[in-house]
């Protein structure tokens, strides 16, 4: 019988090289085995999928395969989530996530959508080209902790702040953190317009999300 490293290799391998009809076979194997359903999912699902976010940023990957990529991660996560205890399996808050209003460019916006769902966050996928009042509504309605927000325009890039305002003017500032990025976004750009954070990479927005919200080592 493989071993506990053997197969989570075998897990992160079937991500990172697209075998999407194979990863189910293993993740049962996994659980079938006894081993840890939480180290599954992050020592071998999500580092296969931040593997490919990796080549992704290299250039060696590209949408499509990061798309196949997904799908073998989700096909692992359907057999092991309901093997998580209770507590656990939906243990990380929500988050709002939308491209800024004025920019129709969502690539960036849906591989952080993707790694952030990996790791265990509830997502609310805003779209792109989101009214302003769309992500306070998120926080005032939805119950979204964080608002993450991108943007591939220097034109859209006020409406990032004009978010953080509104939230200001409507009383919800406090009650969810807010991060940002995108191809013209800097750290300066964060601070100036009062974002908790911003990152440059999907797995650095993870990092950042669980950071901000606590739920680091």
């Amino acid at each position: 019988m493989a071993t506990k490293e053997e197969l989570l290799a075998e897990l992160s391998d079937c991500v990172l090289n697209m075998r999407d009809d194979d990863v189910e076979e293993i993740a049962q194997q996994y659980i079938d085995a006894g081993y840890d359903p939480n180290e599954a999912i992050f020592d071998g699902l999500v580092d296969g999928m931040n593997k490919a976010a990796d080549l992704y940023e290299q250039e060696e990957y590209f949408i499509p395969e990061l798309l196949i990529c997904s799908d073998a991660m989700y096909n692992g996560l359907d057999v092991i989530r309901p093997h998580l205890p209770q507590d656990q399996a939906n243990k990380k808050c929500k988050i709002a996530c939308g491209v800024a209003q004025g920019d129709t460019h969502d690539i960036g916006k849906n591989i952080v959508k993707i790694m952030l769902e990996a790791s265990g966050y509830e997502i609310l996928d805003l779209g792109r080209d989101v009214p302003i009042q769309a992500f306070i509504d998120a926080v005032k309605n939805d119950g979204a902790k964080m608002v993450a927000m991108s943007t591939l325009m220097s034109t859209s890039m006020e409406n990032m702040g004009k978010v953080i305002e509104a939230m200001k003017e409507q009383g919800v500032r406090d009650q969810a953190k807010v991060i940002i990025g995108g191809g013209p976004i800097s750290q300066a750009f964060a601070d100036k317009i009062g974002a908790d954070g911003y990152s440059s990479t999907a797995v650095e927005a993870v990092k950042l999300a669980d950071g901000l919200m606590g739920y680091s080592d």
